[in-house]
């Protein structure tokens, strides 16, 4: 099945230059709706003191932010994905720009709270629909290399929008970032609004008809591979900066900087998922994953040697990254339809296998040591890579 919808309701002379564009223009806003996710982990201490609360009191907007996003994105993005997507993007990144304003005049983590509350209502709307708009725009030849392009905006958040918006808030307060990302989400909401193409209205589908895809044991199964896939990224991933503070001995002012170069190789692995994945997503699932437990264990084997740890960094992160798109196509591609449903069901197990991640990955560390957690995480991989086959044969037994 491809990945890809027909053509859209457009003038035919402005195609590809145009859908370019709007592929680029999904990538860009897919920035700073995850920057927007991510940026409240650096700036917990600075809105804890200035709001007068504790610090595990603030850490609960991460919770609410992640909670939501599992829980309330199936539904929700089922019950959109009838509407046209030029608008519907319009309309997210309008809520993502007046939320961070709310958040940024924000007097008190109540309100703060539902700032934060309101953007992840959107985030998997926008990741189910902008998915499958970019493998409809870019054809399905290019469908998978499409989808790579707008998760670009996922690696390009971790490298420089975390970082970037962290640094600003040193700047100009935590205020200050939440503006410039409102700021920065209304820009996109008018440059989608002027450069992307109209499309063909999707036909509206009951929400029992969509729910449909969770009959389908092939479909379930690559939902529960994401889930067994992002539990083994996030068992270690969530525990990286300690790793290399404690167990290579990287001085705290420089772990910042290896975590940035983590991810800047990553954006290579992004790449790498896109070209690949269209050969198998299943296979190359597999085959990621077992390159993404190489590395998760290798790096606290060779964590005494500086120069084989960034070695077996970059190994992690290039695996680590490429299974963003691959997962994502891999789902989509195993719905029989409803495919913005399938692409928000993967983000929410996505965000499941993150929240077990961390989970597993502190529950390593309370009773068998830090030193231990990429190898459990690296356990974790293997067990993916058992389960891809797996999960092939029920297609099989479905055909």
């Amino acid at each position: 099945m491809s990945l890809a919808r027909p053509v859209p309701a457009d003038t035919p002379g402005t195609a590809s230059a145009g859908h370019g564009l709007a592929v680029l223009l999904l990538a860009i806003s897919a920035f700073v709706i995850v920057t927007t996710e991510f940026i409240i982990v650096g700036l917990l201490p600075s809105l804890a003191r200035d709001l007068g609360i504790s610090i595990s009191t603030a850490g609960q907007l991460v919770t609410l932010f992640a909670f939501t996003v599992m829980l309330a994105g199936p539904f929700l993005t089922a019950m959109l994905s009838h509407f046209e997507r030029k608008r519907l993007f319009v309309v997210i990144l309008l809520i993502f720009a007046g939320a961070n304003a709310l958040a940024a005049a924000a007097p008190d983590i109540w309100i703060l709270g539902f700032a934060r509350f309101l953007p992840a209502l959107a985030l998997p709307v926008f990741w189910g629909t902008a998915s499958e708009t970019a493998g409809e725009l870019a054809g399905p030849e290019k469908a998978g290399k499409a989808v790579a392009n707008v998760y670009l905006g996922i690696s390009g958040a971790m490298v420089l929008g975390i970082p970037l918006g962290t640094l600003a808030s040193t700047a100009f307060g935590w205020r200050g970032t939440f503006w410039g990302l409102s700021g920065l989400s209304l820009l996109m909401a008018v440059l989608l609004l002027v450069v992307m193409p109209t499309l063909a209205r999707p036909a509206r589908v009951k929400l029992a008809e969509q729910a449909r895809i969770l009959k389908d044991p092939y479909f379930l199964g690559n939902v529960v591979l994401s889930v067994i896939v992002f539990t083994a990224m996030f068992t270690a991933y969530t525990y990286l900066a300690d790793t290399l503070e404690q167990i290579a001995g990287i001085p705290a002012g420089q772990v910042g900087w290896w975590l940035m170069g983590f991810g800047i190789v990553g954006l290579a692995g992004n790449w790498l998922g896109g070209q690949f994945v269209a050969r198998g997503p299943l296979m190359v699932t597999a085959i990621t994953a077992l390159v993404l437990a190489a590395g998760m264990a290798a790096t606290t084997l060779v964590a005494g040697s500086h120069g084989w740890l960034a070695v077996a960094l970059a190994v992690w992160g290039i695996a680590n990254t490429a299974l963003y798109p691959i997962c994502q196509v891999r789902v989509m591609q195993s719905a029989s339809h409803a495919q913005a449903l399938a692409g928000t069901l993967n983000v929410s197990m996505a965000n499941a296998g993150i929240g077990l991640g961390a989970i597993i990955g502190g529950s390593v560390i309370l009773h068998l040591g830090l030193a231990n957690v990429g190898y459990v995480a690296a356990a974790i991989a293997i067990l993916a890579a058992i389960v891809a086959p797996l999960v092939a044969r029920l297609k099989a037994g479905s055909a």
